[in-house]
């Protein structure tokens, strides 16, 4: 009977499996080379964004894309601009509704992260720069502030008269 019992509680058990893992789109440009890759007095500035979207497969699958693009700049040239869209098919079951959207953009995300990070360093490093190394990322306060934002427009959509 306590068998019967663990493996109904293991049923329902939360979990979380990368069924795949891809790069959906990776551009890498370097417009000003050779001229850009000489020493340089100042470092260059580097703007880095990231998003996140998931789209449902099935009822437990999902895609979610994670997107990087960094792009460093010399004054007002561009050195580099690195683009990445780095995708995973997710098998996400046991958790509560309420749960989903923190999973697919906070958990799955962080899973993705690092491969996404090692193939920006590669493609700069191949690009003749030095691996540009992004800093870990905070899905969780991005999350946050992505639901703030949706709540805002709510609230501004529905206080605005037609």
């Amino acid at each position: 009977m306590a068998t019967d019992n663990q493996s109904a509680n293991s049923a329902a058990s939360p979990s979380i499996n990368i069924l795949a893992q891809y790069v959906k789109d990776l551009s890498f440009e370097n417009p000003g080379a050779p001229r850009s890759l000489q020493a340089r007095d100042k470092a260059p500035s580097i703007n880095i964004n990231v998003n996140v979207n998931a789209n449902p497969l099935s009822e437990t699958e999902f895609d979610v894309i994670l997107s990087l693009n960094a792009e460093a700049k010399d004054d007002t040239k561009v050195l580099f601009n690195a683009e990445l869209a780095y995708g995973g098919v997710f098998r996400i079951s046991g958790f509560p509704q309420e749960h989903m959207l923190p999973v697919l953009f906070i958990e799955c995300p962080r899973l993705l992260f690092p491969f996404a990070r090692q193939i920006i360093a590669d493609a700069t490093r191949n690009g003749g720069f030095p691996p540009l190394m992004i800093d870990p990322i905070d899905f969780a306060h991005m999350f946050q502030q992505r639901m703030a934002e949706e709540q805002l427009k709510a609230k501004v959509a529905t206080t605005t008269p037609n």
